[in-house]
Formats: C-alpha cells, structure tokens, sequence
C-alpha cells in the first residue's frame, strides 16, 4: 500500500509576486530605450560631442562676417549650414558617441550583465537605437530653432522630409556606430571613431562646397553615409526629395544593422 502524501501547495496563492516570468517585449525595450537615453543624458563628454559642438559651429558659421559663396547675411549662411549641422549632429550622437559608449560598456562588463537579462539582443540594439533617435530629435529642434533665429524659413514640406532624412540617417550612423563600438576594443573604438569622425565630416564639406570639387572626389563623397546624409537633408529642406541619397543611406543602415546583429559582441 502506498503511503505517499499528495503534494499541496504550502503557500497561498500570490505569495510570491511579481510573478517569476520576463516582462512582455514592449516593456523590455521601452524600459532598455528609457535607461540608454538616461544614460546619455548624463555624460558631459557626449554632451559636448553631440549639442556644443555643433551649436558652436552653427552660431560660428552664420555669424562669420564675411561674404562667402555660402551666403553674404546671417539668414543665408544659416540656410546653407543647417543641413550640414544636422549632419554633424546625427552622426556625433549616433556614430561616434554611440560607438564610444558601447566599446567601454564592453570593456567594464556592463553589456556582459545585460546579455543574461531576457531582453533579446536585436532589444539591446533597438533600445540604443530608439534612445539615440531621441537625442536626434532634441538635436534638431535645438538646432532648427537657431537656424530660424538667423533668418532662415524652411517650408512645412521641406520640413517633413526633413525628418525622414534625419531618421533614416539615424538609424543607418546608429546600426554602423553599434558594429563598430560591438565589435572592437573599447581603445581601438576610442581611436578609429574619433578618425572616421573627422573622414565623415571632410566627406559632408566636400558636398557642402562642392563648386570647386573634382566629380569623382564628390561622387565619393555622395556614397559616403555622412555626405549622403548631408545632400538628402539639403535636399529636403528645400522641398526636394533625394531618391539617391536616400538609397545610399538605406543601403549603409542595411549593411550596418546586419553585421551588427551577426557580430556584435557583449565582451
């Protein structure tokens, strides 16, 4: 005869809450965007690469008293600028300083602790991605506003395809920011992001005065990520749509965000 108990449950119903189970995808990646967007909020290094820098250079260039073939008044110089800042903006936040933070977050084991939580990895690059996208979009207001304080009056159309060139630019300096920062050693990335920064931005002037520049050197430059981007945003704050600076970007973000799966790295 069998004199085993039969097993009850010793405690009651909602003992033990939350419930030991993760947390839907949408909460996961919301609460991965808020932490990422906290995060580079409070760096001052960033800061200056992604807002000072560039409102500098803005303020600078519109107020350069000169006249040069970029404008002779403030309004003008600060219609040609723009664009180009914007650029400058975009890929410092999402290039540069996204592949700087992720390289050290590696190198201190921080991406090593958050690759044993739930989230899967595309999570982890959608969350950086989504909070970069928003720092973008504080850049531009930021920036947009200045250039409206010096005179300068985009349309609303040129406007609306102004923001879909910032975001496709975003997401493709985002993808190739994450393959970079995921990939190498957090020195490395230190050294080469830093480099390809200044490469990028000599390929967006090249673009911006490109009066005096040879075709091939500027057909390199429109292949480019950071002239492609620079040529698109021109385009479309003046109301035009650039069918081949966009593919350009879309290809760059294509290449970008799937190494970046494939490779990226929590150690």
């Amino acid at each position: 005869m069998s004199t085993e108990v039969p097993a009850t449950n010793r405690f009651p119903r909602g003992t033990f809450t939350p419930g030991p189970r993760p947390a839907p995808l949408t909460r996961m990646l919301a609460a991965q965007t808020r932490m990422e967007l906290v995060l580079l909020l409070r760096n001052g290094e960033q800061l200056l690469l992604t807002m000072f820098i560039p409102i500098t250079m803005l303020i600078g260039l519109s107020l350069l008293p000169l006249d040069t073939e970029a404008g002779a008044t403030p309004a003008a110089r600060a219609a040609t600028f723009v664009p180009a800042i914007l650029a400058v903006a975009i890929m410092s936040t999402a290039f540069t300083g996204q592949a700087i933070a992720v390289g050290f977050d590696r190198r201190y084991g921080a991406l090593k602790r958050l690759g044993a939580t739930p989230i899967p990895r595309w999570g982890i690059i959608a969350g950086k991605s989504l909070a970069v996208l928003i720092v973008v979009v504080l850049q531009s207001i930021i920036i947009g506003g200045i250039g409206m304080a010096f005179g300068w009056r985009p349309s609303i159309a040129g406007l609306l395809l102004g923001a879909v060139a910032i975001a496709v630019g975003t997401v493709a300096f985002a993808s190739l920011g994450l393959l970079l920062g995921g990939t190498l050693k957090a020195e490395v990335v230190l050294a080469l992001g830093n480099l390809i920064w200044f490469v990028l931005l000599g390929l967006a002037g090249l673009v911006v005065f490109d009066q005096h520049v040879p075709d091939a050197a500027r057909t390199v430059a429109r292949l480019s990520p950071s002239g492609a981007l620079t040529e698109a945003l021109t385009r479309a704050l003046d109301s035009s749509f650039d069918v081949f600076g966009f593919c350009v970007l879309i290809v760059w973000a294509a290449i970008g965000g799937a190494l970046a799966v494939r490779w990226f790295r929590f150690q």
